[in-house]
């Protein structure tokens, strides 16, 4: 009895799991049904504009930091304690003014005994000469006194130039930036003991397009500004122009400002050439773009399709926008109805 109850349970739970099984798959069947059919071929209208090679005319106009004139190092060339500093950090010193001086004393005791000999030795040739007139010496006494008095003379000058060479002096003009010296120190040869900067003058170096740079000339006159000094204008001069761009044909250009007038070196500048600018760029408009400026591409038309592309943009003219790359003069590029495109899109052009 038991065994027949439990046989009836089973076939009726295989009975309502077939009966659920077919209810479920009959709901799909008519859940496909009820879908909309999507045509996935469907050209979408759009408008397209070509990718233009145009001149860009706009005033020369480039940015760049201030440096100074001349920069240079305070360098020890002899070995030796340090007895006097003549400067301190923002000090003004001019070219060949003495900033540090060594403990010469042994070198000058040094060249006070080569002085005493050179002294003894100009008489012994002179009493030599007059002996040697008279036959009472040997023309080789003779020549060799002088030696050793010429040879005096040559120490005597060594040791001057030693005693020079202990002094550091200013190579250039300028103002004291860095001083890492003090009295009592031992330096050694080659040791940097401090900083001097130009700063009377100043430069900025920028690069030029190739097609500007033939339309400059050294000694002519430009304007800067900064936004430090809004409403001044400050006079510069083209100082250098590069005999040689680099690869991608900008000519670097060194402008010096002879007064700087209250500039410091590093504040970021205006340099205004006083004249247009007529470069070459390839432009597209700027409703091309899918995304933003940081984040740029487009889509190009390819027969009846569409291609995603990512570009590289330069400078924003308004309307238009320069293409450095991913594109080529001709492109037609999608200027209307980018939002339902994806790659491989086909589309119909409108006008």
């Amino acid at each position: 009895m038991k065994k027949t109850t439990i046989t009836i349970l089973v076939a009726t739970l295989a009975i309502i799991s077939l009966i659920g099984f077919r209810l479920a798959s009959n709901k799909k069947k008519i859940d496909e049904q009820k879908k909309p059919v999507v045509a996935t071929n469907v050209a979408i209208p759009v408008t397209v504009a070509p990718a233009v090679e145009g001149t860009v005319s706009q005033q020369l106009v480039k940015t760049g930091n201030l440096i100074p004139f001349k920069e240079a190092d305070l360098i020890a060339t002899t070995a030796g304690k340090v007895a006097k500093v003549n400067f301190n950090l923002g000090s003004s010193v001019r070219a060949g003014a003495t900033l540090v001086q060594l403990d010469n004393r042994l070198k000058e005791l040094s060249l006070e005994a080569t002085q005493l000999s050179i002294d003894r030795l100009k008489k012994d040739v002179t009493r030599y000469n007059t002996l040697l007139a008279g036959n009472a010496t040997t023309e080789l006494q003779v020549n060799d006194t002088k030696y050793n008095y010429e040879n005096a003379l040559n120490q005597a000058e060594q040791i001057k130039k030693q005693i020079a060479d202990a002094n550091v002096k200013a190579p250039i003009s300028g103002q004291i930036v860095q001083k890492d010296i003090e009295p009592g120190e031992y330096i050694t040869v080659g040791k940097v003991l401090g900083r001097v900067l130009d700063v009377n003058r100043l430069k900025v170096q920028v690069p030029v397009n190739e097609s500007d740079v033939y339309r400059l000339r050294n000694g002519q006159p430009v304007k800067v500004t900064t936004d430090v000094f809004a409403g001044r204008t400050f006079s510069g001069r083209i100082s250098y122009i590069a005999p040689q761009g680099s690869d991608e044909h900008n000519y670097p250009v060194e402008i010096t400002i002879d007064n700087a007038n209250g500039l410091k070196a590093g504040t970021f500048v205006n340099v205004d050439f006083s004249q247009k600018s007529n470069q070459k760029a390839l432009q597209i408009p700027r409703a091309a773009l899918v995304e933003s400026i940081k984040n740029p591409y487009v889509y190009v038309v390819t027969g009846n399709t569409v291609a995603r592309r990512t570009i590289t943009v330069g400078r924003d003219f308004g309307d238009t926008i320069e293409v450095l790359s991913g594109l080529n003069t001709g492109d037609q590029v999608v200027t209307t109805g980018q939002l339902n495109l994806s790659d491989g899109k086909p589309v119909q052009i409108t006008k």
